[in-house]
């Protein structure tokens, strides 16, 4: 049964529809891109594609946004690639920030997580947001650039995939609704449909990793209590031993909590209302708030597990999100790198669609996000044996970690929950030969916020839509560079030329002195860097990003 509301939060409804056919049952347009999926990454794929002027047709196989928080907490990564989307503003004024997460073994503190944040940050290391806000504010930004530019972002809705075909011009998708079934042909598809893709069934392909054992039930519950915004998590508590119980506070007075099921615990029983209100009623009285007033509104179990695909790229499909793998929610791993994946994807296919990439820059994706993944999954398999002990050898081990971790601050970081950051894309064939730095971010590492004296950030002084050259005071190579790649002939992205101050705090934090320059990728990481560089080299790195070697010659 669908919900109607959670909290303030209304679901609005859509009524499937078909698109104008010929005789055959194919639609008459052709698209440029079609993307399967319409969550959160879907739908930043979509909306970043439309930053760039492409336009894409989304298919979603649901009626509306999700129900349930899902994936609830966005790192400060993710809320650079929203801006970059031009969405930040409504997660941010909605969504809770925080910096604090404690953990405790029994009834004793034992951890304290404290994650960087400054008084001049830009945004915060972490906010908490339910997915159908996310979703809703995206759908948002989509709809205020279609009333710009109309069509940019087709959704439709109530509508799945049931038959695939490619060949080397495009993809072929069958679309079934309540209303028929078409034909729809694409130059390109993104699928961003889930942990249960019927793309990557479809073409015999399967997720390869590693799957845990241990399941968590996820119980949202409406709850007015003024407890702070922070991470609380209970390792064995006296009210549910052998279980590990998270908390986290979301818009709206909505409360997730998190509690892992013993073996051989039925699920479906688990989840019955009569167990879960139980579950939670003593877990609310155990904390001292059981006098409050509260009532479930969504649940659901989950299972971790660090699975991949080994190539996200087969012909003209491109996969992303939990289509192209799965990664444990310890660490909100899965849908923050859900959005890298969009962040890496977009300006590429846009490259390519726009004739100023060649079709091999499309494989630079899978490179990049199957190296991430990897990085990814590392820390994230140690947070999940913690959380989630595999077997009584790790149980074993978790228990002397806690039970030590109050006394001794060096054991005590074993209990971090090792939270997501930004990934740096090391060797890739994308990132140019550049000079020794003392400081600073390397070639394929993400550039990195820092203030402005005038209150800006830096990260206000990039491109939306091309590569940046980023300068320590004034480089007349950059700016001559920028010219050139604003010429009709230049065929790879364009580059702007941006000033930032060539001394003090920034200088030194970035290893610059008058005349460096920084050339930054549209996704924010820095393609090269070079002190006194001339405009040869700048163009020859671009046209190098864009694998269009040659073309400035």
């Amino acid at each position: 049964m669908s919900l109607d509301r959670i909290g303030p939060f209304t679901y609005q409804r859509y009524a499937p529809s078909l698109p104008s056919v010929d005789a055959h049952g194919t639609e008459h347009r052709r698209h440029r891109v079609l993307i399967a999926g319409g969550g959160p990454v879907g739908l930043a794929t979509a909306l970043g594609l439309a930053r760039w002027g492409i336009a894409s047709v989304v298919v979603e196989a649901d009626d509306s946004v999700c129900e349930g928080s899902r994936a609830a907490c966005i790192s400060r990564r993710s809320l650079e690639i929203l801006e970059r989307l031009g969405a930040v503003r409504s997660f941010m004024e909605k969504g809770l920030p925080w910096t604090r997460g404690r953990s405790f073994y029994g009834s004793d503190e034992v951890f304290l997580l404290e994650m960087p944040s400054a008084p001049g940050d830009k945004y915060p290391p972490m906010i908490n947001l339910e997915q159908y806000y996310m979703e809703q504010f995206l759908l948002d930004a989509i709809a205020e650039l279609n009333a710009q530019t109309p069509q940019l972002v087709e959704i439709r809705w109530a509508s799945r995939l049931v038959a695939l075909a490619q060949d080397v011009s495009g993809v072929t998708a069958t679309i079934e609704n309540a209303l028929g079934r078409y034909q729809a042909a694409g130059d390109w598809l993104v699928a961003c449909d889930g942990g249960q893709s019927f793309v990557r069934a479809s073409l015999g392909l399967e997720l390869k990793g590693v799957g845990y054992q241990g399941r968590y039930a996820i119980v949202d519950i409406e709850l007015a209590s003024e407890h702070p915004t922070e991470r609380r998590a209970w390792f064995d508590p006296p009210w549910a031993r052998g279980t590990t119980i998270l908390m986290h506070r979301q818009p709206d007075n909505i409360w997730r909590i998190d509690y892992q099921l013993a073996a051989g615990v039925d699920a479906a029983q688990a989840l019955q209302p009569d167990q879960v209100r139980a579950f939670v009623q003593t877990h609310l009285d155990a904390i001292g708030e059981g006098h409050l007033p509260w009532k479930p509104v969504w649940s659901s179990v989950y299972r971790a597990g660090a699975m991949t695909l080994e190539n996200y790229r087969h012909g003209r499909i491109l996969f992303a999100g939990n289509a192209a793998h799965a990664m444990p929610i310890f660490g909100v791993r899965g849908l923050n790198s859900g959005f890298d994946d969009a962040d890496n994807l977009v300006w590429k296919l846009a490259a390519v669609v726009q004739q100023r990439g060649a079709p091999t820059l499309l494989d630079t994706y899978s490179t990049e996000r199957v190296q991430a993944f990897h990085v990814n999954a590392e820390n994230a398999m140690r947070s999940t044996e913690f959380m989630s002990p595999p077997n009584r050898g790790f149980e074993l081990m978790r228990e002397a970690a806690l039970s030590l971790a109050r006394r001794h601050k060096g054991i005590a970081r074993l209990v971090s929950p090792r939270q997501t950051h930004a990934i740096t894309y090391e060797g890739s064939p994308l990132s140019a030969e550049s000079e020794a730095f003392d400081a600073g971010p390397p070639p394929g590492a993400p550039l990195g916020e820092a203030p402005l004296h005038d209150g800006r950030h830096l990260t206000d002084l990039l491109a939306r839509t091309g590569f940046t050259a980023l300068c320590f005071g004034h480089s007349e190579a950059a700016a001559q560079a920028a010219a050139r790649t604003q010429e009709r002939t230049w065929s790879a992205l364009p580059c702007a030329c941006a000033d930032a101050p060539s001394g003090g705090e920034l200088a030194r934090r970035f290893g610059a002195r008058p005349g460096t320059v920084y050339l930054i990728r549209p996704d924010g990481h820095v393609c090269g860097r070079w002190h006194a560089p001339q405009a040869a080299t700048l163009l020859a790195a671009i046209a190098n990003a864009c694998r269009q070697e040659g073309v400035f010659s």
